[in-house]
C-alpha cells in the first residue's frame, strides 16, 4: 500500500470514529453541565474551598473567579518550580531559573504549554505530576467551563446569572477529563508508553557511548495533554519520543484525544440551546476547515514542493520513520487546528507551503474544531460577527438564537477578534526590531521571519508548538512570550463573559420571516468565509513576507 493511500484510511478512520462518539460524548456533556445534582466528591471539594455550588453568579463574579484561580494557579507552579531541589522526586534537578519558571508556570496554565526548556532534564516527577500535569486538566476545565457559560447566555433569558465558575471547574475535570483520561492513560502504558517513577540510568549505546534514560509518569501526562488540548510534552522531542507515542496506532490514538473534546462539543451546544441542528451547523463549520486544512497539509508535504525534497523525493526530514509523511502532516495540522501544540514532527523541517498551513491554522483563531471548550467559544463569536454582517446586507437587526445582536455585542466581538493580531503582529515587530530577539535568530531571510511569526503566533493564540530555530529560553523571549499568553488567554475570556452576560439579560427575539436561518448550509457558508476573510487574512502580509516569499523562491 502506498503512504498516500495509507495516509487516505488514517484520515478517513479518524472521521469515523469522531462520529461515532459525538452524539453519545455531547449527550453525556450536556447533563453534566445541565444537571443539578452534585455527588459526593464535588460536595467535599466545595466544603474545602469554601463554595456555595447552588449560587449562580454574574458575568463579573464569574470573571473574577477565573482569573483568581489562575492567578493562585501561576503562583502555585511558579513556586513548585522555583523550589523543586527541595521536593519529593526531584530526581536531584535544580531549580528553575526565575524567567523559565515565569514562562512555564503562565503557560500551563493558559493551556499554552510552550515549552523553553526540555522536560526530563529539567523538571523532576513531583513538578510535572502536581505541577503541570495538573494544569493539563484545570486549564481545560476552564476553557471548557467559559464555552459552556456563552451557551448559557444564548439559552437563558431576562437573568443576571450565567452559571457558577466553581462547579463548572470541578464537574468538567472530575466528570469528564478525569475518566477518559484514565482509561487513555491505560490504553497507552498498553500500547508502550512509560509510566514509572523511575530515576534516570545509563544505557550503553551501539557507538559505545552512553545515554541517560529518563522514565516517569509519562503516560497520564500524555493523555491528558492531548485530550485537554494542552500539548507539554515529557519529553524535549514531545510526541516523537518513543516513550511517549510508541506506534503508529497509539499516534491515531493521540490525534483522536485531540479531536474528541471539541468535536462534541457542538452536540452539547445544541442540546443546551434546545435546537440540535444548531450544534450540526457549527460542527459543519468546524469539519470544512479542519479537512481542508488537514488536506492541504498532506498535499504539501507529500508534493515535497522544495528544491531539496523534490530531489530527494521525500519530505522525511525532521519527520519519524515510523509515522512518515502523511501521519507526521495530519498530527501537525489536528495539533495547530486545536490549540493542544504537540508534535510528533519538527515543524521547522516543514517544506514552506506545509510549515505555513501550520501557521495559517492558530491564525484561524483555532475554531477547527480549536481547544477544548476555546474552539467552541470562539465559533459562537464568529456566528455572531456573520450574523452581524448578514444583517447589514438585509438592512435587519441581526438576531442569533432568539438574541439580539446589538452595539455591546458587536463590540465585544470585534474586541474578541482584535487581541490576538495585535499581539502577533506587535510581538514579531518587537522581536525583529530589538537586538536582544534578533541574538536569539539562528536563520535569517523569509525563514527566521518565519520562525519568530510562528512563535508568537503559536504564544498569543495559547497553541504551545514552535518552528524552532529560534532560542527562546532567553529572558525576553520568556517574558515577551508570556506576557502574549497571558493576554491571548485572558483578554478574550472576559470579552466572551460580558458577552454571555449581555445575552442573558436580552428577552428572547420570536423568529419571524425575515430571521436569518441558522441552521442551512447557506450560514455554514458564511461562517467559513467571514472566519477566513476577517481572521485569517489579518495575517496574509506577514504571511508573504514568511513563508509564501520562502515557498515562491
Amino acid at each position: 500500500m502506498s503512504p498516500t493511500a495509507a495516509g487516505i484510511i488514517f484520515i478517513v478512520s479518524l472521521v469515523v470514529a469522531l462520529a461515532v462518539v459525538y452524539k453519545p460524548l455531547g449527550d453525556y456533556m450536556y447533563r453534566v453541565y445541565s444537571g443539578t445534582r452534585h455527588n459526593v466528591a464535588e460536595r467535599g471539594i466545595y466544603r474545602l474551598i469554601g463554595v456555595r455550588p447552588d449560587r449562580d453568579q454574574r458575568w463579573g463574579a464569574y470573571a473574577r473567579s477565573v482569573l483568581a484561580f489562575s492567578v493562585i494557579s501561576i503562583l502555585f507552579v511558579y513556586g513548585m518550580q522555583r523550589l523543586q531541589d527541595k521536593l519529593f522526586l526531584s530526581l536531584g534537578m535544580a531549580p528553575v531559573t526565575d524567567h523559565v519558571a515565569w514562562n512555564t508556570a503562565i503557560s500551563f496554565v493558559t493551556n499554552t504549554n510552550w515549552q523553553a526548556y526540555s522536560g526530563e532534564s529539567t523538571m523532576g516527577h513531583l513538578v510535572q505530576m502536581a505541577g503541570l500535569a495538573v494544569q493539563n486538566f484545570v486549564s481545560a476545565a476552564v476553557g471548557m467551563a467559559v464555552a459552556i457559560t456563552l451557551v448559557r447566555g444564548f439559552a437563558r433569558n431576562r437573568t443576571e446569572n450565567i452559571g457558577n465558575f466553581w462547579v463548572d471547574l470541578v464537574r468538567g475535570s472530575v466528570r469528564i477529563l478525569l475518566p477518559i483520561a484514565v482509561i487513555g492513560a491505560l490504553v497507552l502504558v498498553a500500547g508502550g508508553v512509560v509510566q514509572n517513577f523511575a530515576s534516570p540510568h545509563d544505557v550503553a549505546t551501539l557507538a559505545g557511548g552512553t545515554q541517560s534514560i529518563t522514565g516517569g509518569p509519562v503516560a497520564s501526562q500524555e493523555v491528558i495533554k492531548e485530550l485537554g488540548n494542552n500539548g507539554g510534552g515529557f519529553y524535549n522531542t514531545n510526541s516523537a519520543h518513543p516513550f511517549e507515542n510508541a506506534t503508529t496506532w497509539t499516534n491515531w490514538l493521540e490525534i483522536f484525544l485531540i479531536f474528541l473534546i471539541p468535536f462534541s462539543l457542538p452536540r452539547t451546544f445544541g442540546r443546551l440551546v434546545g435546537q440540535n441542528r444548531q450544534g450540526y451547523a457549527i460542527l459543519a463549520v468546524m469539519g470544512t476547515l479542519a479537512l481542508a486544512s488537514i488536506v492541504l497539509t498532506n498535499v504539501f508535504e507529500i508534493g515535497g514542493h522544495a528544491t531539496v525534497t523534490q530531489a530527494i523525493g521525500s519530505a522525511m526530514e525532521g519527520k519519524d520513520v515510523r509515522f512518515g509523511v502523511p501521519d507526521s502532516a495530519t498530527f501537525a495540522a489536528a495539533t495547530t487546528l486545536t490549540s493542544t501544540g504537540a508534535v510528533n514532527s519538527f515543524h521547522d523541517s516543514f517544506t514552506p507551503l506545509g510549515g505555513m498551513m501550520t501557521m495559517f491554522n492558530m491564525m484561524l483563531g483555532e475554531v477547527a474544531p480549536g481547544g477544548a471548550g476555546a474552539g467552541m467559544y470562539g465559533i459562537l463569536v464568529l456566528a455572531v460577527l456573520t450574523v452581524f454582517v448578514a444583517g447589514l446586507m438585509v438592512g435587519r437587526t441581526p438576531e442569533y438564537l432568539g438574541k439580539k445582536i446589538g452595539s455591546r455585542e458587536i463590540k465585544l466581538a470585534s474586541l474578541y477578534f482584535l487581541t490576538t493580531p495585535t499581539l502577533v503582529l506587535i510581538g514579531t515587530a518587537a522581536a525583529m526590531g530589538n537586538s536582544a530577539g534578533l541574538a536569539a535568530m539562528l536563520n535569517s531571510g523569509p525563514h527566521g521571519l518565519s520562525e519568530i511569526l510562528y512563535a508568537f503566533t503559536s504564544a498569543s493564540n495559547n497553541n504551545g508548538s514552535a518552528f524552532g530555530g529560534v532560542t527562546v529560553n532567553t529572558p525576553w523571549y520568556d517574558v515577551a512570550l508570556g506576557l502574549c499568553m497571558v493576554f491571548g488567554r485572558f483578554l478574550p475570556i472576559i470579552f466572551v463573559l460580558g458577552l454571555a452576560g449581555s445575552l442573558a439579560r436580552q428577552a428572547p427575539v420570536p423568529v419571524s420571516a425575515g430571521t436569518l436561518p441558522t441552521h442551512r448550509p447557506q450560514f455554514v457558508g458564511m461562517v467559513v468565509g467571514v472566519t477566513i476573510i476577517v481572521v485569517a487574512l489579518t495575517f496574509l502580509p506577514a504571511l508573504a513576507l514568511g513563508p509564501l516569499a520562502e515557498g515562491l523562491s
